[in-house]
């Protein structure tokens, strides 16, 4: 009888490991689709803003002030930074959407748990640096835009009742002082527009790697 009752426990320990297994292979494969989503998301949304860039830059580009602004820099002989930078710019943006791709790719096909959260951590901190790098582009092209407008009108002057006056070198620096400001104030602007979008599916992102220590612990 005693015999009888030992194997009866343990079949019923094996079937009870055999159903936490399966539960646990559950909600791993619910959780890897959620992640996988929440990063397809973060691809996408990449892609909207660099489509965002490109098309405001091609209108900008048939208006009289950005032809103005391409002659000056040719100009003063830094048309070629302007070009080299333009171009790192987006060179940045694309590989970090190339990463997002990448990312998401790789959370569709991990296939345990400690490869998932290592993949989860790993998207987290490239969104992070993501959202720093187009905040610091920002804040840096507002700056270089501006200084450039107040470089202008100290150098070349303003008509002033028909005749052309120097605007005063205090004047200049006072505008450089608000240009920061402004900038400074923009940039926090975006920052918190970027902290409602990105910063949603980031934590989303981390409730699923809390989530994922509770199977594999």
């Amino acid at each position: 009888m005693m015999e009888e009752l030992d194997l009866l426990k343990k079949d019923w320990k094996k079937s009870e490991t055999n159903f936490q297994q399966k539960t646990e292979g559950d909600i791993y494969r619910m959780l890897q689709q959620k992640s996988t989503s929440i990063v397809k998301w973060i691809f996408y949304i990449s892609l909207i803003e660099l489509s965002l860039g490109i098309l405001l830059s091609l209108m900008l580009s048939f208006t009289k002030y950005d032809k103005d602004n391409v002659e000056f820099i040719k100009e003063i002989g830094a048309y070629s930074y302007y070009v080299a930078i333009s171009i790192i710019l987006y060179a940045v943006v694309l590989y970090f959407i190339y990463k997002f791709y990448s990312m998401f790719k790789k959370i569709a096909v991990d296939d345990n748990t400690k490869k998932l959260m290592s993949t989860i951590l790993k998207t987290r901190k490239v969104v992070k640096q993501y959202i720093a790098f187009n905040l610091s582009a920002f804040a840096f092209i507002f700056i270089a835009a501006g200084s450039y407008g107040f470089y202008k009108g100290y150098s070349t002057g303003i008509v002033t009742n028909g005749e052309l006056t120097k605007i005063p070198m205090e004047v200049t620096i006072i505008g450089i002082i608000i240009l920061i400001v402004v900038t400074a104030v923009l940039t926090c602007i975006f920052w918190l527009i970027y902290k409602l979008i990105y910063g949603w599916l980031l934590k989303r992102l981390y409730v699923n790697y809390e989530e994922l220590k509770k199977i594999d612990f």
